[in-house]
């Protein structure tokens, strides 16, 4: 296979430019190993991200899709095909929060500004802005360990905004949290995605946590991972994931999923 690069370009050139796709994934491949001995993990992903839209790359454990949003994060390189991100470098969100436990909430954001070249003077407000934008108000001082699990993960939120991406990309962010905490931070993303009109891809193996949040769920198959099916998700929001709508269409897609896992021999 061709090794390509990953086609980016500087956030400033494109800044307020209207754009035809906030990502796109064009025919990509990746591959581990040596040769003759490689393992497939992704093959002949084709896939654009609109801007302003929220997508789902769903799928079983294993099938790629922490390997793609890292791609598109240009964390590592594909084997073969091409990835833009017209809007510059994604902010990447964690399963992990990933906070720095020796600094406060407000200063763990504050170094993200600073990596992005925020003059010192103004970033303790952008912080605080962005503490409150994430329902935080008054967290600047907090250490890691006095906050919960969920107000932690609002902190990551807060700090890959801080980076000022037109695109964010989340992996499995909430996994880790317990049921209403995790229906909560649904209710706020779900917010700030539309109050920001930021461009999300947002991996998950929960089908419910897809159809909730979602305009599009994509549904990736195994060994390798390629594109089974799309569903376009035409549910208003706000949703609640008890909602009939998003009952119905999660079994839709529940089914093609264990029909993914039989047809692949997983477990």
């Amino acid at each position: 296979m061709t090794t390509t690069t990953l086609a980016k370009q500087p956030a400033a050139a494109d800044k307020g430019n209207t754009v035809p796709y906030a990502a796109r994934i064009d025919h990509v491949s990746k591959s581990f190993g040596r040769t003759g001995a490689q393992q497939h993990v992704l093959e002949d992903i084709t896939l654009d991200v609109a801007p302003g839209e929220f997508v789902c790359l769903l799928g079983a454990s294993g099938c790629g899709k922490s390997t793609l949003l890292n791609l598109v994060a240009g964390l590592d390189a594909p084997s073969a095909g091409a990835i833009a991100t017209p809007g510059g470098r994604p902010a990447l969100m964690f399963q992990e929060h990933a906070l720095f436990p020796w600094l406060t909430a407000g200063r763990n954001i504050e170094l993200a500004l600073r990596m992005r070249g925020v003059p010192r003077a103004e970033r303790r407000a952008e912080a605080e802005r962005l503490l409150e934008l994430v329902r935080l108000k008054g967290a600047h001082g907090k250490r890691v360990h006095e906050l919960s699990g969920g107000m932690r993960q609002r902190v990551a939120m807060a700090r890959a905004l801080a980076q000022d991406s037109q695109l964010l990309l989340m992996d499995e962010p909430f996994a880790a949290l317990d049921a209403i905490t995790r229906d909560v931070l649904h209710d706020e993303l779900t917010r700030i995605w539309r109050e920001t009109n930021l461009s999300v891809l947002f991996v998950t193996h929960n089908v419910r946590e897809a159809v909730r949040l979602a305009e599009r769920v994509v549904l990736l198959s195994s060994r390798p991972g390629r594109i089974a099916r799309e569903w376009q998700v035409d549910i208003p929001q706000p949703r609640r994931i008890e909602d009939a709508a998003v009952a119905d269409l999660s079994v839709e897609i529940t089914e093609q999923l264990r029909g993914e896992i039989r047809r692949h021999g997983q477990h």
